[in-house]
Formats: C-alpha cells, structure tokens, sequence
C-alpha cells in the first residue's frame, strides 16, 4: 500500500506560563541574617535548577505516535505536546518535502512518482522516516511521530528497524464534526492563515473576499478521504491494540490535550517505575 501524505494546519505556539518564585513569609524575614539570606538564595537556586532539569526532561526517550482523521485536530495536539514534552516532531509528508528540496535520491525518486500523479511508495517513506528516527536528537529526546504509519504494512516495516512506540494516541471525531470543520475551512492566500467561515470567520469583508478553499474541501471528496483514512486506522491499531488511547477530538482543544496529557504523564511515571525498580 503507498503512502497517503497530507498536509496538516499547525497553530502557533502557545505562550508559557511565567515562572514565579515561592517567597519566605514576612514573618520570617525579622529572623534573617545576612549568612542566612544566602543560605536561603544558594537553596532556592539548587531547587530551580532540579527543577529545571525536570521539566526539560520530562519526556526523554518518550515514543508516541498520534493518528487523527483530517480536521480532528491532530496539528494543534502536535504542537501542544512538543511544546510541554520536548519531542522531535517528525511527520512523512514534511520529511518528504524536505528531501525534495534537497535534491536527494529519495526525494528524487518521491518526486518522480508525484509528477506523474502517482503515490510515493512505502520503501521510499518508510526509509525517509526510519532515518529521521535514527538521529542522535530523536533518540534522546524522543519522538512524536505525526499521522504516520497509514497502513499496517509501513508499521511492520518500522518495527522491523526496532521503532515501537510507548503510547498510540488517536483522536475520534464524529464524521458530521469532521465534514463541517472541513467544508467551512479557508485559506488566506496572503498571510497563509486558515480561517473557518463559522468558528473563525475572517475579520473583515476585504479578508473575506481573498480567502479560497482547497479543491478537496467538499463534503464529498471529504468522506472518501475520512473513508479511506478509516480503514487505514484500523488495520494500524490491530498492531497497536494494547497501547491505544483513544480521545474524543470533538472537545476543545484544551479539553483534549488535558487527556493526552494525563496519559503521557502516567506513562512517564510508569517507565520511571520501572526504572527505579530495574535500579534497585
């Protein structure tokens, strides 16, 4: 089976939350020394250090491959996680670009296929992303793997290089949410920005006139999509079954990434568990 490759909308990154300090009580403060405040201040940086420390490693060596049907969402969520978690976003249809305009075999071989209006087939992006997971960055920090694999053939292809992943997320939407997020989804041909003509319509009449629609943002060529999408999942998840979650996309965002969140919170305390214990 080829590989399907479409693009994904990702939004901007969300601003971090300032950091803040815990000061003593004021009724500390009149028992204080000089010798003291230094202690206090050589403590409270050890501590912000740990700290630090903590949160950059947060998700180290985390695997996680997240599916979601076209409009569920998956981008946000994308950025969301290697935004909090630190992971290597790798997603096939960016690393195909990217071999494109780098003139490599791959992407010369990719691009042949494409010019001739034919799928790119799996050996080609199986190889593009089996290599991005083998460099030192994703090993480290760990990797998000974007809407990839599509097929159980291009799972087994990449565990047969030893890529499993810890977690499969996938997010479920109802597909009456799915058509209507997609059918009503517009493109700013300037500015690049995406725009919804019900729950993010264009800001003025002048916006409004430039905005264009994909050619495949019809509800018809919609649900052959969200069909073929469909049976793709299923016959990935029959690999992935025992570590699966599945989260209801037609929350808010917030709502969503609260769930995944937890889940790759308790998979992070599980793998230190059983680190601790293999440790001991």
């Amino acid at each position: 089976m080829a590989s399907y490759l479409n693009s994904s909308m990702v939004l901007s990154k969300p601003k971090q939350p300032a950091s803040h300090l815990d000061f003593l009580n004021s009724q500390h403060l009149s028992s204080w020394s000089p010798i003291t405040s230094v202690r206090w201040r050589t403590h409270h940086q050890r501590c912000s250090v740990q700290q630090v420390r903590a949160s950059s490693s947060m998700g180290k060596g985390l695997k996680v491959m997240i599916s979601g049907a076209p409009a569920s969402g998956k981008g946000t969520q994308c950025e969301l996680i290697t935004t909090k978690y630190d992971l290597v976003h790798i997603a096939a249809g960016d690393l195909l670009r990217a071999e494109i305009a780098a003139g490599s075999q791959s992407g010369k071989q990719a691009k042949e296929y494409m010019e001739k209006g034919q799928l790119v087939p799996d050996e080609i992006v199986v190889t593009m992303v089996k290599n991005r997971l083998s460099q030192p960055d994703s090993a480290e920090k760990g990797w998000l793997l974007d809407g990839y694999p599509r097929s159980s053939s291009q799972a087994t292809a990449l565990q047969a290089y030893g890529f499993k992943p810890d977690i499969f997320i996938l997010l479920e939407v109802p597909q009456d949410i799915l058509v209507d997020r997609v059918v009503g989804r517009r493109l700013d041909p300037v500015t690049g920005r995406i725009y919804h003509m019900t729950y993010s319509p264009p800001e003025t009449e002048e916006i409004a006139a430039r905005l264009t629609q994909r050619f495949d943002d019809t509800e018809e060529k919609v649900k052959l999509r969200l069909q073929t999408h469909n049976q793709n999942v299923e016959s990935v998840l029959s690999l992935f079954e025992d570590i699966t979650v599945k989260v209801d996309g037609s929350l808010s965002k917030e709502d969503v990434f609260a769930t995944i969140d937890s889940a790759l919170s308790d998979l992070i305390k599980q793998k230190n568990a059983s680190l601790g214990m293999a440790a001991a």
